[in-house]
């Protein structure tokens, strides 16, 4: 099929379209672990895999016919992908505000990089570390700074009690723990 016929486009961040857009006004809070990972998948993008993946289309496109040469065809789409989460990731750090959270050290008010211990209506407990959208995984525990849960969190105190708003009810919670990491000696 004729390229004309097919829809293809490069300028849509499919990336960008995954994560929650940044609050208007907002910044990209993000820690300084967070920063250093974004940053090493930047440069592993540039530096190993991108020319890899140009060199393995090199030798594909001098094989001759390229409209059914897999590695070829195969080989331009990963480029662009490769190409398409580089300008994401460019874009991302660009716009980054890096927050140490050891700054807070001791602290029992939440503030960006808190660890929180809270308990539900029900007196389950659950901890949260609270960091910015590039770099939270909610498998372990972390929700990003504009989350529901986070947004109630944040500048509450140990033995506050704040409603919390789901879909479904709002629900009462109440502060347990609040923790920072220690700071660096430097």
């Amino acid at each position: 099929m004729s390229k004309a016929f097919t829809k293809e486009s490069d300028d849509t961040d499919e990336d960008e379209l995954q994560l929650p857009a940044i609050p208007s006004g907002g910044k990209n809070y993000i820690t300084p672990q967070g920063y250093a990972t974004l940053k090493a998948e930047l440069l592993d993008l540039i530096d190993n895999e991108r020319p890899k993946v140009v060199e393995v289309v090199h030798w594909a496109a001098s094989n001759g016919d390229r409209s059914e040469n897999g590695d070829y065809l195969y080989g331009k789409k990963r480029l662009r992908e490769i190409d398409r989460r580089i300008r994401f990731l460019t874009k991302r750090m660009e716009i980054a505000e890096i927050a140490d959270p050891a700054v807070h050290h001791g602290n029992e008010q939440v503030f960006f990089g808190a660890t929180v211990t809270y308990a539900d209506d029900a007196g389950v407990e659950r901890t949260v570390r609270i960091i910015g959208i590039d770099e939270a995984d909610s498998s372990k525990g972390e929700v990003s700074w504009i989350s529901p849960i986070a947004r109630t969190l944040l500048k509450a105190r140990v033995g506050d009690e704040l409603k919390l708003v789901m879909p479904d009810r709002v629900g009462n919670i109440e502060v347990l723990a609040v923790q920072y990491p220690a700071p660096v000696p430097g």
